[in-house]
């Protein structure tokens, strides 16, 4: 029986500009960078015979992003006309304690925004920004209000 999400893994196409976004920016804490290894297990678990790459393991809270940057083979960018409607992965979401704030905060270094924040619905405030690889992610932020 599955029991929990564990982690969440990202193909980046640089590892070092990756860990400033996730770790410098949205304040993850780095725990492990691997190195790429040539036993060709990774190749193996992924599907792709001879796979190797650099891979960052950064936690949040009680959540980890794993991050790949695969030297061989090389990955291919996100298309530029990909929207939440295509099928697959579309965004990571994560918690916040306040929307607004952190979009005025991230805005101002530079982090590309869809929108302001939005009330989805009465007292859930989303918004969706791109990483650092076009990657769609999700600042939500729940009130809670007393009935």
């Amino acid at each position: 029986m599955i029991v929990q999400l564990e982690h969440a893994a990202l193909s980046v196409a640089n590892l070092e500009r990756s860990l400033a976004f996730y770790r410098d920016i949205l304040g993850f804490q780095l725990i492990r960078i691997i190195e790429p290894r040539e036993d060709g297990e990774l190749g193996k678990i992924a599907g792709l015979p001879g796979a190797r790459a650099r891979i960052a393991h950064l936690q949040l809270g009680a959540n980890m992003i794993e991050l790949f940057e695969y030297v061989m083979p090389r990955g291919q960018p996100i298309q530029a006309k990909r929207t939440q409607a295509d099928h697959g992965f579309v965004h990571i979401g994560f918690r916040t304690d306040d929307t607004r704030g952190d979009y005025r905060r991230l805005k101002a270094l530079g982090v590309e925004f869809l929108s302001e924040p939005v009330e989805f619905r009465p007292g859930v405030w989303v918004v969706y920004f791109r990483g650092p690889d076009a990657e769609t992610c999700e600042l939500r932020q729940t009130l809670f209000t007393a009935r």
